[in-house]
């Protein structure tokens, strides 16, 4: 028998006692010297590094999408001839984008970040987008929230001249926030997609439909509690739609991914909290529609409705998050994309498609 100065690497083999009618070759397997592969990386370190976002983030996650939801509940309030629901709705635009904005500028560490981000206009970055739509949005919304103020004081500030351009400035505003309001809300899920992240990346086709209803629940769950039943109707029916929009979207979104990038969906923290946004979502759905008509049950809905929506959030950005910090949720769907691309004779392409 030929020897090897390696031989002495082997783990030891073990004999067995062949059966008779088993074939001969079956008691000459080796054992395999190399181990079953983990998931693991250089040093330790994840494949994708994780984003630094904390709670800063995600709130303005929630406070965008409540702005954006509330300013066009205002367009719809007034279409249909609801003083007490449009104000509402501009008001808690105003102040939801206020607090957003504030919030991610805490995050950036140092204000001017903000202003530099202003510097260029660039449509395929949702980042720079983002910046120039945020801003737009809160400068219309403060015009349509000082004219609400105006009103409410029965035009008592001490505006003088301002007064009249304010009333000239409302519609072109109102229009302003109209355009302005739906990508506000969405485009936090295109900017999450862009990224390296696993469950975010490939997310990156419901994200955007996704952050639209969460926005707009949150917005009919704003009106709820903070409106008379009498003039909450435009957001009760809202509230239905976006929640058919939501269930419908994280559920595509799931069958569509790859196992291991749909498991921080559903598994750990982020995956509580999405189970339980679902409940809060369905629960307060189902008082604004058939209860919504009295003040203490439609008050309970929009809670739920707003806690659902904030749930969804932050159960995405989280789960994203913890996708970044194992490799194996980076790994196996490559692996998985790689032989299903050999499967269909793709191999020239490139060369980690080489077989």
């Amino acid at each position: 028998m030929t020897t090897s100065p390696h031989d002495s690497h082997r783990p030891p083999e073990t004999r067995r006692s062949r059966r008779k009618g088993q074939r001969a070759e079956e008691g000459a397997r080796e054992v395999p010297l190399v181990e079953k592969p983990q998931f693991s990386s250089y040093y330790g370190r994840p494949v994708v590094k994780a984003p630094p976002w904390g709670d800063e983030i995600a709130a303005y996650l929630f406070l965008g999408g409540l702005a954006g939801g509330s300013s066009l509940l205002a367009v719809g309030a007034r279409w249909t001839d609801r003083p007490l629901l449009r104000r509402n709705a501009r008001l808690t635009a105003l102040g939801a984008v206020g607090l957003g904005t504030a919030a991610l500028i805490h995050d950036l560490g140092r204000p001017e970040r903000f202003l530099y981000m202003l510097r260029t206009f660039k449509p395929t970055s949702p980042m720079s987008m983002g910046t120039w739509l945020l801003s737009s949005f809160s400068t219309a919304a403060a015009v349509t929230a000082a004219v609400e103020v105006d009103r409410l004081s029965v035009c008592r500030l001490p505006l003088g001249p301002a007064r009249r351009v304010l009333r000239v400035c409302e519609s072109p505003a109102e229009v302003g926030t109209t355009l302005l309001a739906a990508p506000l809300a969405s485009y936090t899920g295109a900017l999450l997609a862009d990224t390296a992240v696993p469950t975010w990346n490939a997310g990156r086709d419901e994200l955007p439909f996704l952050f639209a209803s969460s926005a707009a629940l949150a917005a009919s769950g704003a009106a709820l509690v903070s409106t008379p039943p009498g003039q909450t109707q435009p957001a009760r029916g809202l509230s239905a739609a976006a929640a058919i929009g939501e269930v419908a979207s994280m559920k595509i979104m799931k069958k569509r991914m790859h196992p291991a990038e749909a498991e921080p969906l559903e598994n750990g923290a982020p995956g509580t909290m999405l189970r339980w946004a679902e409940r809060l979502t369905l629960a307060g759905t189902a008082g604004s529609v058939l209860l919504g008509g009295r003040r203490p049950t439609a008050v309970l809905s929009g809670l739920l409705l707003l806690g659902g929506s904030a749930l969804t959030r932050v159960g995405i950005l989280r789960a994203g998050i913890s996708s970044a910090e194992d490799p194996r949720h980076t790994i196996e769907p490559q692996k998985d994309r790689l032989e299903r691309r050999r499967a269909r004779g793709v191999v020239d392409d490139s060369i980690t498609t080489a077989g």
